[in-house]
């Protein structure tokens, strides 16, 4: 059996676990399972990532920066686009498959031993998310990694990746979302997220809601951890459009550093950028070391962010990006608006069922001259009418495709037929995957390139 066939097997059966949107607050239960394996995610330093939007995007940036400047690096973001290895990068490279491979036969014991605990106390057997987890920072202790950039998988205090501890705490904003689990407010949801502060950690938040930056003061004061805020303690001193991206003067914590070329759109990266700069300051020198700015040019020069305003096709142009929640919506809309210039949007939608679907469409109805409804390839989708009777009761034309193979086709075809438009997939993390994976598949960007 070859190697990836072997490494598909050990996701096949993480696939048989609960879910990962299968979540309690039962962190103890990842915790065992490490203390087993003697604890490989203490054998690296830890950046570890919350917010609600833009997590992924920052934790990117974290991790290209970390190795620009010699450090072998591990990074840990979910969910995947296309292939699950995407979500453990060594080295900036998803994970090997042999790599995968010898990290489940080292876990592979302790997890039966854990799951029969957890049956004799009558408890479900360990997740999806809980699992998949461990790998990674066994896979991160075997590689080995100087630092392990990790995102959380949902929350914070409860949350499995907070069996480590991050010496850098990072904040993107927080918003409205997965209400059900974290809590119907921003501070209540705030709370959980704050829960990955750290003693002596150094925290970095975006700028915050005035409740959750009362919060996260608060929570790093008991720690006690060290905290800084964009805006007065770090952030943009300039933000200009350039070809490609934008160029960035971001005031760090310990220097400044001007005209930073960023290749990726939209007002908000500009701002994920700043944070990243902020934070690998705070992991290398305390805040108070100023980092070299060749090495940031260096870093960034190449960076990207799958799924996060993706060019997946020209003639006519088509973007994909992963805005699942109101706050993302938001974000996309704006981006579209100050980096592009198409007057019309076509805009191919599907959305999970426990998500905002009239949030998401009134952040998006500023620049949709066309909604095609559609729903994801997931048990959990929203149903494609569902989608367009949000659509409706914001006045927005709209149609309704079964699936996301009719839907494009449809938007393309709209594009091609008047100058100025341009189509946008979003709504959802699997249908951006599933766009990309069909871009692919029917060359939108032509076949010289085979993408």
């Amino acid at each position: 059996m070859s190697e990836r066939a072997r490494a598909d097997e050990v996701y096949a059966e993480l696939l048989t676990r609960q879910g990962e949107q299968w979540v309690e607050p039962r962190i103890e239960r990842t915790r065992r399972l490490l203390e087993y394996l003697d604890d490989p995610q203490r054998t690296y330093r830890v950046i570890h990532i919350t917010g609600t939007n833009g997590k992924t995007s920052t934790a990117r940036l974290i991790e290209s920066l970390l190795r620009s400047l010699g450090l072998r690096t591990g990074l840990f973001t979910s969910p995947h686009l296309l292939r699950f290895t995407e979500r453990i990068v060594v080295d900036g490279e998803p994970i090997s498959d042999p790599a995968v491979v010898a990290a489940w036969d080292e876990i592979g014991p302790f997890v039966s031993l854990v799951d029969a605990q957890l049956a004799e106390a009558g408890d479900a057997p360990l997740t999806f998310f809980e699992l998949l987890t461990a790998l990674a920072f066994v896979a991160f202790s075997d590689a080995p990694v100087d630092v392990a950039v990790v995102e959380v998988g949902m929350g914070g205090a409860w949350d499995s990746t907070n069996t480590a501890d991050g010496d850098v705490a990072v904040f993107t904003p927080v918003g409205l979302d997965h209400v059900d689990r974290l809590g119907s407010t921003l501070v209540e949801i705030a709370s959980v997220k704050s829960g990955i502060i750290k003693p002596d950690a150094v925290v970095v938040s975006a700028r915050q809601d005035p409740g959750v930056a009362a919060v996260l003061r608060d929570a790093a004061a008991a720690a006690p951890a060290r905290i800084a805020f964009e805006g007065s303690d770090f952030g943009l001193a300039e933000q200009k459009l350039a070809v490609g991206g934008q160029l960035l003067t971001v005031r760090g914590l310990a220097g400044e550093y001007p005209e930073l070329y960023l290749p990726l759109h939209g007002a908000h990266q500009g701002q994920n950028a700043a944070l990243a700069v902020a934070a690998v300051e705070a992991l290398v020198g305390g805040g108070s070391r100023e980092l070299s700015t060749d090495a940031i040019l260096e870093a960034w020069a190449e960076v990207s962010s799958p799924g996060r305003l993706h060019l997946a096709g020209i003639d006519p142009t088509v973007l994909v990006d992963a805005a699942h929640n109101p706050h993302g919506a938001a974000a996309l809309a704006a981006a579209l608006q100050q980096s592009f210039d198409f007057p019309e949007w076509g805009v191919v939608l599907g959305v999970l069922d426990d998500k905002d679907v009239d949030g998401i469409v009134d952040a998006l109805a500023p620049v949709a001259a066309h909604v095609f409804a559609t729903a994801p390839s997931s048990d959990r989708a929203s149903d494609e009418d569902t989608v367009a009777d949000a659509a409706e009761r914001r006045g927005l034309p709209v149609t309704v495709h079964r699936d996301l193979d009719d839907a494009a086709a449809a938007a393309r075809e709209w594009a091609v037929s008047a100058a100025g438009r341009a189509v946008i997939v979003a709504g959802s993390v699997v249908l951006a995957g599933e766009a990309l994976a069909l871009a692919d598949a029917q060359s939108w960007k032509g076949a010289a390139d085979g993408a």
